[in-house]
């Protein structure tokens, strides 16, 4: 009887994490089958977050609720998903979506649609970076992948992807117009991130912090493949020098197997959404993370 009690009691002990999970305000929620890629992030609303995948899928946007439901998806027309790798959007109701994944460091058409859903209407900004003089650069100089950026005040800030382990991790910021044309973008300055790589960017909607989401690639024991990532928090800047402000790491996720966190944006001031692909042993799904 006694031993009946201890193993029920373990049980109910155990099971605690799990009850948890069927409150409000979870922390984590599956993503719809579709997004098996999941590369961009924006949320609209507390009930509207807008997705897309990475290169190699369809030129499609996708709508779910606060939970990961999908409501809606469809394609952008006149788009081209070449490699699609961020999510943001302006005060007027504009998508930007940034056509700027460049791992090999070759690419020469790098492109920002701005997409309206309300009316349908498609346009882009096309660039080029200042710095990049090679297609590609030596190994040691491929730092013009993109894979993070924002709308802000008009502007679209850019967050450079350094290569892993043959790269020195640093990430540069980049702004461009956010209006329709051809530019050459400003190399505004740039931050080392020890052992991280940039994959995503937001700012908060109060405009005082921006969140850089970042993760790396290492052997566990040697032979297990983990890609740990984690959210710096830029506070305390001036003006858009968010470079120049204060910098706080936080845990974004540890995973013993290959997955990556390419997607985030705030909730709120201190908290914000990441999202991760699926893999294999990895089921794609959408993350809460405290930031303060």
């Amino acid at each position: 009887m006694k031993h009946h009690l201890l193993i029920t009691g373990i049980l109910i002990i155990l099971s605690f994490p799990l009850l948890s999970q069927s409150f409000p305000n979870k922390k984590k929620y599956k993503l719809p089958k579709e997004l098996t890629e999941v590369s961009g992030l924006y949320r609209a609303s507390a009930d509207s977050l807008w997705w897309h995948n990475d290169g190699g899928h369809g030129a499609e946007l996708f709508l779910s609720d606060g939970r990961g439901n999908l409501r809606w998806k469809g394609a952008v027309p006149g788009a081209v998903n070449r490699d699609w790798e961020d999510l943001t959007a302006d005060d007027k109701g504009n998508i930007y979506i940034g056509d700027f994944g460049n791992n090999l460091n070759r690419r020469r058409d790098c492109a920002i649609y701005i997409y309206n859903p309300a009316s349908g209407t498609l346009d882009s900004i096309l660039y080029r970076y200042p710095d990049q003089q090679a297609f590609p650069p030596e190994p040691h100089d491929q730092n013009f992948d993109m894979e993070a950026f924002f709308w802000f005040q008009d502007s679209l800030h850019l967050f450079s992807k350094n290569r892993l382990h043959q790269g020195n991790y640093y990430t540069k910021h980049y702004t461009l117009p956010a209006r329709p044309g051809a530019y050459e973008a400003a190399l505004r300055d740039s931050l080392y991130l020890k052992k991280r790589v940039v994959t995503a960017a937001a700012v908060s909607p109060d405009g005082r912090s921006v969140a850089l989401l970042a993760y790396w690639f290492k052997p566990f024991l040697g032979f297990i493949p983990i890609t740990p990532a984690d959210i710096f928090v830029l506070t305390d800047f001036t003006g858009t020098n968010f470079l120049k402000g204060k910098v706080r790491r936080r845990k974004g996720a540890r995973c013993l197997w290959p997955t990556q966190f390419e997607a985030l944006d705030y909730i709120d001031p201190g908290s914000v959404w990441i999202a991760s692909e699926r893999t294999i042993l990895y089921k794609q799904k959408m993350k809460r993370r405290r930031l303060d």
